[in-house]
């Protein structure tokens, strides 16, 4: 546990005032290597992608995380109430009605640290970037005498768990096949996404098949148009799926290209995670109106208790109305505007930036806008020049439990890989 005297420090101060680089490049071309054999990772990830990864971490305080934890708590005892999901399935895809066993690997827990206390800004179904994290953490140095040389990344959430990310990767996956499959041997996981060698997270995909492999199953990476349906299993060629890790980003399988998935998942026929319900019941952007909406908490049977802890820790989310338009407009510059089935920060706008034309469009469109919580923020030293960077945070979660906690660094209106120094950074807790 990290010394007591940390406890006095204060992380806002440290963000501003560390200047470290803790990753250890040269440990993470090793590992890498010793992963291919040929270097094409380490290329991949850090010449072919420079942004991906931040040389340095980002400081939260024990209480701060405490905090979070307490939210994701209270979210998913909401999320799992029957009356809940009843209410958000009702607008969901016909595909999400669909009731299979696993979880979802992968829920991912996106937090903004205000002045008063972290407040949740979105969940999403399909988190990427959990594996590279994990390498991310092995590959880091001690940081400064400021925090007494701990080594970030080394978060414990739970006193009995030791094992490294990657081992309780496994056990999910393997919980999720054996949900679906009770006894019946893994054999074949395939890792699908559209065009996945163009996809930038490319090279996580090829680290899940490398731990696959190193847990001794068969995995393929493919473009789900190369799968078929046929004798009641997926098939890619000649090689039958046995599950299938989805990093697709249609969430329903309702386009025609994913018919073959769609059709063998909604059978039964293919273990699928995460999987449009996982999407329907936890990351449809909507969601976020109901689950800090006090009045319908209450109506579900939602405890006081859980309901103040949701008000306080969710931003205020509303449903964009075009007979509200004059109200919104009138307080955009306090709001977010994020697409209700979008994911990333694909067409979301900060309400300060909106022009006339583009919230106009936004009025014929699903739509939510969100109270504006200005990110926390992290200053590194950048070719000799102070640079200040915005942050988030990331919980990857599994059935309610937090796997792994990374930041993520940016400049820009939203949180991305464009940022020279930016990308996934380690946390140090104080």
């Amino acid at each position: 546990m990290i010394d007591e005297r940390m406890s006095l420090l204060n992380a806002e101060q440290l963000n501003s005032s560390c200047y470290c680089q803790s990753l250890n490049r040269k440990a993470l071309e090793n590992e890498l290597i010793d992963l291919d054999g040929s270097g094409d990772l380490f290329r991949m990830i850090v010449t072919e992608r420079p942004n991906l990864i931040s040389d340095s971490a980002v400081f939260v305080s024990q209480a701060c995380l405490n905090q979070q934890l307490k939210i994701i708590a209270a979210l998913e005892q909401v999320i799992h109430m029957p009356a809940y999901q009843e209410h958000v399935l009702s607008y969901a895809p016909e595909s999400a009605r669909f009731l299979p066993k696993a979880s979802g690997v992968f829920v991912g827990y996106d937090f903004h640290l205000a002045p008063e206390g972290p407040k949740l800004i979105e969940i999403n179904s399909n988190a990427g970037g959990a594996l590279i994290n994990a390498l991310l953490i092995r590959a880091q140095k001690a940081c400064c005498e400021k925090v007494w040389g701990s080594q970030p990344g080394r978060v414990n959430f739970k006193q009995t768990v030791t094992e490294p990310p990657e081992a309780l990767f496994m056990t999910m996956f393997h919980q999720e096949w054996q949900a679906e499959r009770s006894t019946t041997p893994l054999q074949r996981i395939a890792i699908i996404d559209d065009k996945p060698e163009a996809q930038y997270m490319l090279p996580e995909f090829i680290l899940f098949k490398q731990l696959f492999k190193q847990h001794g199953l068969d995995a393929v990476i493919c473009d789900p148009s190369e799968l078929s349906y046929r004798d009641s299993a997926i098939w890619l060629d000649n090689l039958k799926i046995d599950l299938v890790y989805n990093r697709l980003t249609d969430f329903s399988l309702n386009e025609d290209k994913h018919k073959a998935l769609r059709e063998a998942y909604l059978a039964g026929d293919v273990v699928l995670t995460p999987h449009p319900r996982n999407h329907a019941i936890y990351a449809d952007k909507r969601n976020l109106i109901w689950l800090c909406n006090d009045e319908f908490l209450q109506h579900i049977g939602v405890e006081a208790c859980i309901r103040d802890i949701l008000r306080q820790g969710i931003a205020h989310t509303v449903l964009v109305k075009a007979n509200e338009s004059d109200a919104l407009w009138a307080a955009r510059k306090k709001l977010f505007f994020k697409p209700a089935k979008g994911f990333g920060s694909k067409a979301t706008y900060r309400g300060d930036k909106l022009t006339q034309q583009v919230f106009a469009t936004i009025l014929k469109h699903d739509y939510v806008a969100q109270a504006l919580v200005k990110p926390s923020e992290r200053q590194l030293e950048i070719d000799h020049g102070i640079v200040n960077f915005k942050l988030d945070l990331r919980h990857y979660v599994y059935r309610g439990e937090t796997q792994l906690l990374c930041a993520r660094l940016y400049q820009g209106q939203t949180t991305n890989f464009r940022t020279l120094g930016g990308g996934f950074a380690q946390i140090v807790v104080l």
